[in-house]
C-alpha cells in the first residue's frame, strides 16, 4: 500500500499546474454545423428586384453565424457557390469559410458582389447539380454525420426539365442528402407562395427538412425597426430575433413519397 501511495504522490507532482495552451480539459463544445449557401445567378432571379437585397441579407446572416451572435450556431465549415451554370449539370466553384471570416458585414457583402457579379448570368438554375456538389464535398471532406444546413437565395423556379420535358418539382433529387446526416435542412429564401408550396409538398424525401420563405417576408428585414441603420451587428437584437423566427426556424421532418 505504501508503494502505491508513493507512486500516486509522484504522479501528482508531475502533473502540470496549469492547462497547456493546446487546450487540455477544454470542455467548450466545438462547432459541428456545416453550412452551404447557394446563390441563384439565373436571369429570373439575377435581374429581379430581390438579388441585391438577398446578398445584403446574406452578408449579415453570414457575419452573425460566423461570430455566433445571440446564440446563433457557429459553423465548423461554410461554403458558398452558385446554383446552376451555363448548361445542365455544370459544376461550380464553392468558396470556403476563410473567404468570409474576419470581415465586417460590409466587407462580406462586397466580397459576395465580387464573387457573384450581376454581369455573369447563368443560363440554368440546376438544383440537382447544386445538391450533387454539396454531397460530393461533404463526402470528400469527411463531414458525414454532422448537422447540415443548406441555405439558398432563389425564386425556386425550375429551369431544367425532367426526362419527359416537364418542369416537375418531383424531379428535384434530395436522396443523396439523406445519406449524409440525420439532421439536414434545406432553406429556400426569396421564393413565392406557389413555388414554396411545391417545394414543401412535392419533392420526395424522408429525413431532409425543407423550409421556404417568401420574398415579401424576406424583404421585411430591411425595415429600420428590425435592422437599425448605423448600429453594430453585435447590437442588432431585433434582426437576430427576426432571423431565428423567419429563417433559422426549427423545421419538422415531413415525409413525402
Amino acid at each position: 500500500m505504501r508503494g502505491r501511495g508513493l507512486l500516486l504522490g509522484l504522479a501528482l507532482t508531475l502533473l502540470p499546474t496549469t492547462c497547456p495552451a493546446s487546450g487540455w480539459f477544454d470542455m467548450t463544445p466545438q462547432p459541428r454545423l456545416v453550412v452551404f449557401v447557394g446563390i441563384d445567378m439565373s436571369g429570373s432571379f439575377l435581374r429581379g428586384k430581390d438579388f441585391d437585397p438577398a446578398l445584403g441579407f446574406l452578408s449579415k446572416y453570414l457575419y452573425a453565424h460566423l461570430n455566433g451572435l445571440a446564440g446563433l450556431d457557429k459553423p465548423s465549415a461554410l461554403f458558398v457557390g452558385s446554383i446552376g451554370g451555363d448548361h445542365p449539370g455544370q459544376p461550380k466553384v464553392f468558396y470556403p469559410i476563410e473567404t468570409f471570416q474576419n470581415k465586417s458585414p460590409e466587407e462580406i457583402e462586397a466580397k459576395l458582389h465580387e464573387l457573384f457579379p450581376k454581369t455573369h448570368e447563368d443560363a440554368y438554375t440546376d438544383f440537382n447539380a447544386f445538391f450533387g456538389k454539396v454531397t460530393e464535398m461533404v463526402k470528400d471532406r469527411k463531414m458525414i454525420l454532422k448537422p447540415l444546413s443548406i441555405v439558398m437565395v432563389s425564386d425556386g423556379m425550375l429551369d431544367v426539365p425532367d426526362k419527359k420535358g416537364r418542369f416537375n418539382y418531383r424531379a428535384i433529387d434530395l436522396k443523396p442528402l439523406e445519406k449524409l446526416s440525420r439532421n439536414v435542412t434545406v432553406r429556400l429564401l426569396y421564393t413565392n407562395p406557389s413555388v414554396g408550396k411545391k417545394w414543401e409538398d412535392q419533392i420526395p424525401r424522408r429525413r431532409v427538412k425543407v423550409w421556404t420563405q417568401e420574398a415579401p417576408v424576406m424583404e421585411t428585414w430591411q425595415d429600420p425597426k428590425i435592422f437599425v441603420p448605423n448600429l453594430a451587428m453585435e447590437k442588432q437584437d431585433l434582426f437576430i430575433k427576426w432571423v431565428k423566427d423567419n429563417v433559422d426556424f426549427g423545421v419538422r421532418i415531413k415525409r413525402v413519397d
